[in-house]
């Protein structure tokens, strides 16, 4: 289980990024491993949608010089959290569940992105799908659960 938490007191959530690539993006600066394989970062767009995004690097590569698999699922369980946000304010929550389709290869330089939607949040579970691309082109397709921590 992953474990994310929502800025339920002041410090905790995500840290404004105010120069370079991610100007106007966040980053959460609280979770050590996702700090570690990413950072990712996080925003809404100008439609009113929450996005996650990060650059694939060379540390992210598997043996065959593509991006790993675990590196993509680490992405898509933080976007879990992302796409949920407004359903976890002021909450904890766990991931309980996670699946994904791999669909192509992601390479070195290239803009990796999750977009989504909460297909379902009731009581304490919130069920989630999305999509990342790079550069534009699906690479991940994913579901997963999360549940609400009090």
């Amino acid at each position: 289980m992953s474990e994310r938490v929502k800025p339920a007191a002041a410090g905790w959530g995500p840290v404004p990024v105010t120069e370079g690539e991610w100007a106007g993006w966040s980053a959460w600066q609280l979770d050590a491993f996702e700090t570690l394989a990413g950072p990712f970062y996080e925003k809404t767009d100008d439609n009113g949608e929450r996005v996650t995004a990060f650059r694939a690097e060379p540390r992210h590569l598997n043996g065959a010089g593509k991006m790993h698999g675990g590196c993509l699922l680490t992405f898509a369980d933080s976007a879990l959290f992302t796409i949920a946000s407004r359903e976890l304010e002021g909450t904890f929550g766990v991931t309980v569940n996670l699946t994904g389709d791999f669909l192509d290869p992601v390479e070195v330089g290239q803009l990796v992105e999750a977009r989504g939607r909460v297909v379902r949040a009731g009581g304490k579970t919130i069920f989630v799908e999305g999509l990342a691309t790079a550069d534009g082109k699906p690479v991940l397709r994913f579901n997963g659960i999360i549940r609400k921590l009090r």
